[in-house]
């Protein structure tokens, strides 16, 4: 098989996986959902206010919900010995992790990017920072899985791996955070949101390339 068949193929293994477990898969959009939707009923109808704060609180439930399902992305493969397994085939375990990644997002981020433009209604947010904001979730939130993947790895067989991938991984974020919310701010403002997306773009870049091969190491440890 060639590697992109490979690829495929543990892309859809994966999400036919999640499709069995839809209440996991469910849980962190309805988590990103209620978090965003409680903010305009708690502040009331103001909508400056709400028009200043919808950037951060959109990206930080965005933050939030992934990391919500950070913890199963290798903990069911390892428990039933499937990960050992990819580790023995002869294909390179990099590219076993980086469709396990991809199909992570196409489950957990993609439903995101696709349904924050809606929440975004609620913040009085105009169609052209919808569409900036959904273009930022697009960019970073495949980062967030990235980056998440290697706390997850990191984390494999400890006691408490939850807690502690949200403590490896929330520094991380920082950057995306920063980025991807200061895209959205700096178009309400009228200074243009390129910039940030091109940083944001950069550290995407950088994270598929780097990524899978961090995560991939701290798995072998980790399997050892």
């Amino acid at each position: 098989m060639s590697a992109f068949s490979v690829f495929l193929a543990v892309v859809r293994r994966d999400l036919l996986v999640a499709l069995r477990r839809k209440s996991e898969v469910l849980t962190s959009l309805f988590f990103f959902v209620i978090v965003v939707s409680l903010f305009p009923l708690g502040i009331g109808p103001e909508m400056d206010l709400l028009r200043k704060i919808a950037p951060g609180v959109l990206w930080v439930a965005a933050l939030l919900a992934t990391m919500l399902s950070l913890n199963r992305l290798f903990a069911n493969d390892h428990a039933d010995g499937s990960l050992e397994q990819m580790a023995l085939a002869p294909v390179p375990l990099g590219l076993l992790v980086g469709g396990k990644i991809f199909a992570h997002w196409l489950v957990s981020g993609l439903p995101l990017v696709l349904i924050a433009p809606v929440l975004g209604i609620q913040f009085d947010l105009g169609s052209r920072a919808l569409g900036v904001l959904m273009l930022s979730l697009l960019l970073g939130t495949p980062l967030l899985s990235l980056i998440g993947a290697i706390g997850a790895a990191l984390t494999l067989g400890v006691r408490g791996g939850g807690v502690l991938v949200s403590l490896l991984t929330l520094p991380l974020y920082v950057p995306a955070l920063i980025f991807g919310a200061g895209a959205v701010e700096a178009d309400i403002s009228g200074m243009g949101a390129a910039g940030h997306l091109s940083l944001l773009g950069g550290l995407l870049a950088l994270a598929v390339f780097f990524a899978p091969w961090a995560t991939t190491g701290a798995l072998k440890i980790a399997l050892e």
